[in-house]
Protein backbone atom coordinates (compact mmCIF):
# COMPACT_ATOMS: atom_id res chain seq x y z
CA UNK A 1 0.00 0.00 0.00
CA UNK A 2 0.81 3.57 -0.45
CA UNK A 3 1.44 5.92 2.80
CA UNK A 4 3.50 9.17 3.18
CA UNK A 5 6.42 8.37 5.64
CA UNK A 6 8.49 10.83 7.53
CA UNK A 7 12.13 9.94 7.05
CA UNK A 8 13.51 13.06 9.11
CA UNK A 9 13.27 16.30 10.16
CA UNK A 10 11.08 18.15 7.15
CA UNK A 11 11.47 14.88 5.13
CA UNK A 12 8.03 13.13 4.03
CA UNK A 13 8.02 10.49 1.18
CA UNK A 14 5.39 8.69 -0.30
CA UNK A 15 7.05 4.55 0.27
CA UNK A 16 4.94 1.59 -0.89
CA UNK A 17 5.03 -0.48 2.65
CA UNK A 18 2.99 -3.94 3.59
CA UNK A 19 -0.70 -3.17 4.34
CA UNK A 20 -1.42 -4.42 7.83
CA UNK A 21 -2.59 -7.36 8.99
CA UNK A 22 -4.84 -7.70 11.29
CA UNK A 23 -4.23 -9.90 14.39
CA UNK A 24 -7.06 -11.76 16.27
CA UNK A 25 -8.20 -8.89 18.06
CA UNK A 26 -7.25 -6.09 15.61
CA UNK A 27 -9.33 -4.47 13.03
CA UNK A 28 -8.26 -2.71 9.71
CA UNK A 29 -9.45 0.60 8.30
CA UNK A 30 -9.27 1.40 4.87
CA UNK A 31 -8.47 5.61 5.35
CA UNK A 32 -11.03 7.67 3.90
CA UNK A 33 -9.40 10.76 5.54
CA UNK A 34 -6.53 11.49 8.11
CA UNK A 35 -6.08 14.95 10.15
CA UNK A 36 -2.98 17.26 10.34
CA UNK A 37 -2.48 17.20 14.10
CA UNK A 38 -0.24 19.64 15.60
CA UNK A 39 2.11 17.70 17.87
CA UNK A 40 2.81 15.93 14.46
CA UNK A 41 3.63 19.21 13.32
CA UNK A 42 6.43 19.49 15.82
CA UNK A 43 7.30 16.22 15.29
CA UNK A 44 7.94 16.94 11.23
CA UNK A 45 10.23 19.63 12.33
CA UNK A 46 12.15 16.82 14.35
CA UNK A 47 11.31 18.43 17.79
CA UNK A 48 8.94 15.54 19.20
CA UNK A 49 10.95 12.75 21.40
CA UNK A 50 7.95 10.42 20.67
CA UNK A 51 8.21 10.48 17.06
CA UNK A 52 11.34 8.75 15.29
CA UNK A 53 11.78 8.07 11.96
CA UNK A 54 10.90 6.37 9.87
CA UNK A 55 7.57 6.53 10.52
CA UNK A 56 3.85 6.53 9.36
CA UNK A 57 1.85 9.69 11.32
CA UNK A 58 -1.89 10.26 11.27
CA UNK A 59 -3.94 9.52 14.35
CA UNK A 60 -7.37 11.51 13.75
CA UNK A 61 -8.94 9.71 10.85
CA UNK A 62 -12.58 8.08 9.59
CA UNK A 63 -12.90 5.02 6.92
CA UNK A 64 -14.17 1.81 6.66
CA UNK A 65 -13.14 -1.94 7.89
CA UNK A 66 -11.48 -3.32 5.21
CA UNK A 67 -10.61 -6.64 7.15
CA UNK A 68 -11.31 -8.23 10.67
CA UNK A 69 -9.24 -10.43 13.12
CA UNK A 70 -10.38 -14.18 13.94
CA UNK A 71 -11.84 -13.10 17.26
CA UNK A 72 -13.21 -10.15 16.24
CA UNK A 73 -15.00 -11.64 13.49
CA UNK A 74 -16.21 -14.38 15.81
CA UNK A 75 -17.99 -12.08 17.92
CA UNK A 76 -19.89 -10.24 15.08
CA UNK A 77 -20.02 -6.83 16.35
CA UNK A 78 -18.09 -5.20 13.05
CA UNK A 79 -18.51 -6.22 9.21
CA UNK A 80 -16.72 -5.28 6.56
CA UNK A 81 -17.06 -2.45 4.92
CA UNK A 82 -18.96 -0.75 8.21
CA UNK A 83 -17.93 3.51 8.64
CA UNK A 84 -15.88 3.94 11.89
CA UNK A 85 -13.20 6.16 13.33
CA UNK A 86 -10.99 4.96 15.99
CA UNK A 87 -9.43 6.47 19.30
CA UNK A 88 -5.69 6.26 18.58
CA UNK A 89 -4.91 6.37 22.01
CA UNK A 90 -4.19 2.62 22.96
CA UNK A 91 -4.09 1.63 26.35
CA UNK A 92 -4.03 -1.56 28.48
CA UNK A 93 -7.44 -1.28 30.13
CA UNK A 94 -6.57 -2.94 32.96
CA UNK A 95 -4.21 -0.45 35.18
CA UNK A 96 -5.38 1.74 38.19
CA UNK A 97 -5.41 4.53 35.88
CA UNK A 98 -7.57 2.91 33.12
CA UNK A 99 -9.62 1.18 35.42
CA UNK A 100 -10.59 5.03 37.20
CA UNK A 101 -11.14 6.57 33.61
CA UNK A 102 -7.79 8.23 33.22
CA UNK A 103 -6.98 6.58 30.33
CA UNK A 104 -4.97 9.14 28.82
CA UNK A 105 -2.06 8.52 31.69
CA UNK A 106 -1.78 5.02 31.11
CA UNK A 107 1.94 4.03 31.99
CA UNK A 108 1.24 1.25 28.66
CA UNK A 109 -0.57 3.94 26.32
CA UNK A 110 0.42 3.63 22.51
CA UNK A 111 -0.34 6.30 20.35
CA UNK A 112 -0.81 5.84 16.43
CA UNK A 113 1.50 7.95 15.00
CA UNK A 114 4.30 7.73 17.51
CA UNK A 115 4.46 4.16 18.94
CA UNK A 116 2.28 2.54 16.36
CA UNK A 117 1.93 2.83 12.64
CA UNK A 118 -0.38 5.74 11.21
CA UNK A 119 -3.13 6.78 9.27
CA UNK A 120 -1.85 8.59 6.54
CA UNK A 121 -1.82 5.54 4.73
CA UNK A 122 -4.17 3.74 2.92
CA UNK A 123 -4.90 1.44 5.65
CA UNK A 124 -4.07 1.16 9.62
CA UNK A 125 -4.57 -1.50 11.79
CA UNK A 126 -5.84 -0.97 15.91
CA UNK A 127 -7.52 -2.88 18.39
CA UNK A 128 -11.45 -3.26 17.96
CA UNK A 129 -11.35 -2.26 21.51
CA UNK A 130 -11.39 1.24 20.17
CA UNK A 131 -13.30 1.19 17.10
CA UNK A 132 -16.64 3.53 17.00
CA UNK A 133 -19.28 2.48 14.81
CA UNK A 134 -20.62 6.34 12.99
CA UNK A 135 -24.21 7.19 13.30
CA UNK A 136 -25.76 7.28 9.70
CA UNK A 137 -25.97 10.53 9.61
CA UNK A 138 -22.36 11.72 9.73
CA UNK A 139 -20.06 12.02 7.03
CA UNK A 140 -16.29 10.68 6.85
CA UNK A 141 -14.88 14.13 6.58
CA UNK A 142 -16.19 14.71 10.26
CA UNK A 143 -15.99 11.84 12.09
CA UNK A 144 -11.89 12.25 11.24
CA UNK A 145 -12.66 15.27 13.70
CA UNK A 146 -13.40 13.25 16.65
CA UNK A 147 -9.56 13.18 18.01
CA UNK A 148 -9.12 17.19 18.44
CA UNK A 149 -12.40 17.17 19.54
CA UNK A 150 -12.17 15.00 22.58
CA UNK A 151 -9.03 16.74 23.28
CA UNK A 152 -10.74 20.15 23.70
CA UNK A 153 -13.59 18.07 25.29
CA UNK A 154 -10.82 17.20 28.09
CA UNK A 155 -9.66 20.93 28.09
CA UNK A 156 -13.04 22.57 28.90
CA UNK A 157 -13.55 19.73 31.93
CA UNK A 158 -10.05 20.51 33.50
CA UNK A 159 -10.67 24.34 33.35
CA UNK A 160 -13.77 23.38 35.52
CA UNK A 161 -16.05 26.04 32.95
CA UNK A 162 -18.76 27.83 34.11
CA UNK A 163 -21.60 30.25 32.84
CA UNK A 164 -20.23 33.44 34.65
CA UNK A 165 -16.71 32.68 33.86
CA UNK A 166 -14.52 34.82 31.45
CA UNK A 167 -12.10 32.96 29.03
CA UNK A 168 -8.95 33.76 27.21
CA UNK A 169 -7.48 30.96 24.47
CA UNK A 170 -4.14 31.58 23.39
CA UNK A 171 -4.06 30.12 19.77
CA UNK A 172 -6.72 29.61 17.06
CA UNK A 173 -4.92 26.57 15.39
CA UNK A 174 -8.02 23.93 15.47
CA UNK A 175 -7.44 23.20 18.68
CA UNK A 176 -7.82 26.77 19.97
CA UNK A 177 -10.55 27.07 17.55
CA UNK A 178 -12.43 23.50 19.09
CA UNK A 179 -11.27 24.78 22.83
CA UNK A 180 -13.84 27.59 22.07
CA UNK A 181 -16.72 25.73 20.99
CA UNK A 182 -15.68 23.58 24.16
CA UNK A 183 -16.52 26.05 26.11
CA UNK A 184 -19.56 27.26 24.25
CA UNK A 185 -20.90 24.14 25.76
CA UNK A 186 -20.62 24.98 29.11
CA UNK A 187 -22.55 27.86 28.50
CA UNK A 188 -19.40 30.78 28.79
CA UNK A 189 -20.14 33.75 26.79
CA UNK A 190 -17.17 35.83 26.99
CA UNK A 191 -14.66 34.47 25.53
CA UNK A 192 -11.20 36.24 24.62
CA UNK A 193 -9.62 34.87 21.59
CA UNK A 194 -5.87 35.72 20.19
CA UNK A 195 -3.98 34.80 17.40
CA UNK A 196 -1.45 36.21 15.17
CA UNK A 197 -3.54 35.10 12.11
CA UNK A 198 -6.26 37.19 11.07
CA UNK A 199 -7.63 34.72 9.03
CA UNK A 200 -8.15 32.20 11.89
CA UNK A 201 -9.57 35.25 14.23
CA UNK A 202 -12.31 36.05 12.11
CA UNK A 203 -13.11 31.76 12.09
CA UNK A 204 -13.21 32.64 15.62
CA UNK A 205 -15.32 35.10 15.44
CA UNK A 206 -17.93 33.73 13.69
CA UNK A 207 -17.87 30.68 15.84
CA UNK A 208 -18.65 32.59 18.69
CA UNK A 209 -15.51 34.62 20.41
CA UNK A 210 -16.63 37.71 22.07
CA UNK A 211 -13.33 39.45 21.23
CA UNK A 212 -10.52 38.55 18.78
CA UNK A 213 -7.33 40.17 18.58
CA UNK A 214 -3.60 39.59 17.51
CA UNK A 215 -1.08 40.55 19.61
CA UNK A 216 1.28 42.12 16.99
CA UNK A 217 -1.34 44.77 17.45
CA UNK A 218 -1.59 44.87 21.31
CA UNK A 219 0.40 43.48 24.35
CA UNK A 220 -2.15 40.73 25.32
CA UNK A 221 -2.18 40.82 29.00
CA UNK A 222 -2.53 43.97 29.17
CA UNK A 223 -5.25 44.27 26.60
CA UNK A 224 -7.28 41.23 28.65
CA UNK A 225 -7.07 43.52 31.28
CA UNK A 226 -8.21 46.50 29.70
CA UNK A 227 -11.36 44.40 28.62
CA UNK A 228 -11.82 42.88 32.09
CA UNK A 229 -11.67 46.05 33.52
CA UNK A 230 -8.38 45.12 35.58
CA UNK A 231 -10.00 41.71 36.47
CA UNK A 232 -8.27 39.30 34.18
CA UNK A 233 -9.78 35.99 33.12
CA UNK A 234 -11.46 32.90 35.30
CA UNK A 235 -9.90 30.80 32.59
CA UNK A 236 -7.11 30.87 30.57
CA UNK A 237 -6.13 28.43 28.52
CA UNK A 238 -2.45 27.94 26.49
CA UNK A 239 -3.44 26.50 22.49
CA UNK A 240 0.23 27.26 21.53
CA UNK A 241 3.07 25.92 24.00
CA UNK A 242 5.18 28.53 23.58
CA UNK A 243 6.72 30.07 26.91
CA UNK A 244 5.76 32.98 26.24
CA UNK A 245 1.79 32.36 26.07
CA UNK A 246 2.53 30.03 28.94
CA UNK A 247 3.92 33.24 31.15
CA UNK A 248 0.57 35.69 29.53
CA UNK A 249 -1.73 32.84 30.64
CA UNK A 250 -0.85 33.17 34.37
CA UNK A 251 -0.32 36.75 34.19
CA UNK A 252 -3.81 37.30 32.52
CA UNK A 253 -5.55 35.54 35.43
CA UNK A 254 -7.76 36.70 38.09
CA UNK A 255 -6.78 35.77 41.47
CA UNK A 256 -8.34 31.75 42.04
CA UNK A 257 -8.54 32.12 38.03
CA UNK A 258 -7.74 28.32 36.48
CA UNK A 259 -4.84 27.98 33.47
CA UNK A 260 -5.24 24.95 31.65
CA UNK A 261 -2.10 23.95 29.03
CA UNK A 262 -2.78 21.71 26.19
CA UNK A 263 0.44 23.48 23.70
CA UNK A 264 3.13 21.01 23.13
CA UNK A 265 5.52 22.93 21.43
CA UNK A 266 8.38 24.01 23.60
CA UNK A 267 10.05 21.21 26.22
CA UNK A 268 10.22 23.47 29.40
CA UNK A 269 9.49 27.03 29.69
CA UNK A 270 10.32 29.77 32.60
CA UNK A 271 6.66 30.52 34.38
CA UNK A 272 5.94 33.16 36.61
CA UNK A 273 5.21 31.25 39.91
CA UNK A 274 5.35 33.67 42.46
CA UNK A 275 1.96 35.49 40.99
CA UNK A 276 0.52 31.96 40.75
CA UNK A 277 1.04 31.33 44.52
CA UNK A 278 0.10 34.74 45.64
CA UNK A 279 -2.83 34.62 43.58
CA UNK A 280 -3.99 30.91 44.13
CA UNK A 281 -4.30 30.24 40.11
CA UNK A 282 -4.48 26.55 39.06
CA UNK A 283 -2.31 25.02 36.57
CA UNK A 284 -2.92 22.15 35.06
CA UNK A 285 -1.84 20.22 31.52
CA UNK A 286 -4.71 18.63 29.26
CA UNK A 287 -2.87 15.90 27.68
CA UNK A 288 -5.59 13.67 25.45
CA UNK A 289 -8.89 12.09 26.71
CA UNK A 290 -10.43 9.69 28.33
CA UNK A 291 -12.39 7.07 26.33
CA UNK A 292 -15.47 8.38 27.53
CA UNK A 293 -14.21 11.88 26.43
CA UNK A 294 -13.65 10.22 23.15
CA UNK A 295 -17.38 8.92 22.77
CA UNK A 296 -19.08 12.51 23.73
CA UNK A 297 -16.97 14.38 21.10
CA UNK A 298 -18.31 11.44 18.49
CA UNK A 299 -21.67 12.61 19.94
CA UNK A 300 -21.25 16.54 20.25
CA UNK A 301 -20.11 15.93 16.63
CA UNK A 302 -23.67 14.05 15.45
CA UNK A 303 -25.56 16.53 17.18
CA UNK A 304 -24.08 19.82 15.65
CA UNK A 305 -22.75 21.29 18.83
CA UNK A 306 -19.08 21.06 17.71
CA UNK A 307 -16.49 21.05 14.43
CA UNK A 308 -14.67 22.58 12.17
CA UNK A 309 -16.67 23.16 8.78
CA UNK A 310 -15.10 26.55 7.50
CA UNK A 311 -11.07 26.44 6.59
CA UNK A 312 -11.19 22.60 6.17
CA UNK A 313 -9.03 21.35 3.32
CA UNK A 314 -9.22 17.82 1.56
CA UNK A 315 -5.74 16.90 -0.07
CA UNK A 316 -4.30 13.60 -1.68
CA UNK A 317 -1.74 12.42 0.72
CA UNK A 318 0.59 12.38 -1.92
CA UNK A 319 0.73 15.91 -1.09
CA UNK A 320 1.07 15.77 2.99
CA UNK A 321 4.22 17.16 2.86
CA UNK A 322 3.52 20.35 0.90
CA UNK A 323 0.50 21.06 3.60
CA UNK A 324 2.95 20.30 6.69
CA UNK A 325 5.09 22.98 4.87
CA UNK A 326 2.33 25.49 4.33
CA UNK A 327 0.44 24.78 8.04
CA UNK A 328 4.04 25.83 9.41
CA UNK A 329 4.77 28.67 7.27
CA UNK A 330 1.60 30.01 5.69
CA UNK A 331 -1.50 28.39 7.02
CA UNK A 332 -3.47 31.27 5.97
CA UNK A 333 -7.36 30.46 6.74
CA UNK A 334 -6.77 27.02 6.78
CA UNK A 335 -8.27 25.39 9.98
CA UNK A 336 -7.78 21.77 9.38
CA UNK A 337 -5.82 19.66 6.71
CA UNK A 338 -7.24 15.85 5.82
CA UNK A 339 -5.22 13.83 3.80
CA UNK A 340 -7.26 11.31 0.75
CA UNK A 341 -5.32 8.14 0.02
CA UNK A 342 -5.07 8.02 -3.79
CA UNK A 343 -8.12 6.51 -5.06
CA UNK A 344 -10.92 8.23 -2.54
CA UNK A 345 -9.33 11.93 -3.50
Amino acid sequence: MQALIYEGPRIMNMREVEEPRAGEDEVVIKVAFSGICGSELSGYLGKNSLRKPPLIFGHEFAGTISSLGSRVEAAGRWTIGQRVTANPLVTCGQCALCLSGRHQLCVSRKLLSAALPGSNAAYVKIPAAFVLALPDSMSLQLAAQTEPVACAVRTAELAAAKPTDTALILGMGPIGLLNLQALLQYGVQNIIAVDMNTDRLEIARKLGAKVAFSPADTDTVEEVKRLTSGAGVNIAIDAVGAGITRRQCVSACAPGGRVVYTGLHEDESLLPVNTAIRNEITLTGSFAYSALHFRTALDWLAEGRIGLTEGVIEAPLREGAQWYETLLGQPGSVSKVLLVPEGDA
